[in-house]
């Protein structure tokens, strides 16, 4: 880990897909090829984009500042992306899960969340039986488990039943655990497995090297329910306006939206990470 120039003043969080990345389907708006940059490749098959501009405005913040990418992604997702401003001295996979560190799985952080997962409510595998009984193929394409801490459903949407995510996010707060939609996805996530706890890790262990100052502000941005207490915790937050928390209407003080959407709200908040303005 090396912090040499870095700024010790703050701290950059930042979620993935739909904030600062994004899939051909979710650029909406019209980019020409020779705009974009293929950050994300699967199966051979470009996956995920920048912006050229966007790309560029993320390694020039990852080279002035410590940048922590904090993904809902597992871990095999995460290192496939070939994200501008690389190498990472921390980075945030599985909602908070796990944390990297030079790119390796930090054994004590996972530890210590599963720790808080056996005291904190119901087991995976609990939920995910449940869950089983719950779903139909009429709807639903996968039942996925994720690095062996939560799990999701990719679903079709329009044959989603308008009963199942009131009742299955009454069943899971009852137990620990809380449910987000983000897009096709539907995910089932034990409280104890937060970004915000591991962004204040990483924060900690920061600080106690000296690499930040003790008053450091963290600066977050994040575009779906699971980033709402990222966000929050923050000293100040930025969002696009599209995702989960557009369609949730959330708000909270300290956190401004973009006036752009789509990958367009990607450039902006990257603009507004560096520089802590007014959204243009």
């Amino acid at each position: 880990m090396t912090d040499v120039g870095r700024d010790a003043s703050k701290l950059i969080v930042t979620d993935l897909d739909r904030t600062i990345i994004y899939s051909r389907n979710a650029i909406g708006m019209d980019v020409a090829d020779e705009e974009l940059r293929c950050v994300e490749y699967y199966q051979g098959a470009p996956l995920s984009y920048m912006t050229r501009r966007g790309a560029a405005a993320l390694t020039e913040l990852a080279a002035m500042c410590f940048v922590v990418p904090a993904t809902t992604r597992t871990i095999e997702q995460f290192i496939r992306i070939d994200l501008p401003g690389a190498p990472w001295p921390f980075a945030i996979a599985s909602n908070g899960g796990n944390i990297l560190v030079d790119g390796v799985p930090d054994e004590h952080w996972r530890r210590t969340v599963a720790d808080a997962m056996r005291e904190g409510g119901a087991s995976l595998e609990e939920v995910t039986t449940e869950l089983g009984n719950r779903v139909s193929p009429d709807w639903v394409d996968k039942v996925r488990s994720a690095d062996e801490l939560f799990c999701y459903l990719v679903i079709r949407p329009e044959a989603l039943p308008a009963e199942f995510l009131p009742a299955w996010g009454l069943w899971c707060a009852e137990r620990g655990w809380t449910v987000s939609r983000q897009g096709r996805k539907i995910y089932s996530m034990p409280a104890a497995v937060s970004k915000s706890r591991a962004v204040a890790e990483v924060r900690a262990r920061l600080t106690a090297v000296g690499s930040l100052d003790q008053d450091a502000r963290v600066l977050a941005a994040g575009d779906g329910g699971l980033d709402a207490e990222m966000l929050a915790a923050a000293d100040a937050g930025v969002r696009p306006r599209h995702g989960e928390l557009e369609a949730l209407r959330w708000r909270h003080p300290g956190v401004v939206v973009t006036s752009g959407t789509g990958i367009a709200a990607g450039e902006q908040i990257l603009r507004w990470l560096a520089k802590e303005g007014q959204i243009d």
